[in-house]
């Protein structure tokens, strides 16, 4: 194996240290990866060699998730360009975000059919567009990874506020489902 451990994801992978990534250029090297780490290709040269295969292997496929997930892969430029995310001590979010945040979550609370719902998931998709499209401009166009790390900790929201969302969408399935017909 020629491969550095010490490769940069995007290094391994041969792609332009970018936010914006072609995802089949991600899955085909991917898979060429895996063809020369695999560690069934090093049975024959013993449990050693089988052993360094499998950590190269599990660094593969972390490399390609992290790639091939657009909030994973602006998380991790934004910590190569030095503007760690820090989401669990660094929670500044712009005042607009935050209002629009708790007119969610009201607009959430107060969902009384999956139609409520479906309009909550359409502003969602909107501002989950928006925010990626910002994220692309601040680390492509402008390199303004500390913008870009508030525009990840916005998508992160965005993301787990969706579960919440399908979540409650499984409460009326449940709900419809008990009512005598």
């Amino acid at each position: 194996m020629k491969l550095n451990l010490n490769s940069s994801d995007f290094e391994l992978f041969r792609l332009p240290e970018q936010f914006v990534q072609d995802n089949a250029a991600i899955d085909e090297r991917w898979k060429e990866l895996q063809r020369e780490v695999h560690p069934d290709k090093f049975a024959a040269q013993g449990p050693s060699a089988q052993r360094v295969a499998m950590q190269w292997s599990v660094r593969v496929n972390e490399a390609y998730r992290r790639l091939r997930d657009p909030l994973q892969r602006a998380a991790y430029l934004c910590e190569r360009r030095g503007a760690p995310i820090n989401a669990e001590t660094n929670t500044a979010m712009p005042s607009a975000f935050l209002l629009e945040q708790m007119a969610w979550r009201e607009a959430l609370d107060d969902a009384r059919s999956e139609g409520d719902l479906d309009s909550l998931v359409t502003q969602l998709t909107a501002a989950r567009s928006d925010t990626l499209a910002q994220m692309e401009a601040q680390l492509d166009a402008s390199a303004d990874a500390p913008a870009a790390a508030c525009q990840v900790r916005a998508l992160m929201f965005i993301e787990r506020f969706a579960d919440d969302v399908e979540a409650r969408f499984e409460q009326f399935d449940t709900q419809s489902m008990d009512r005598p017909r």
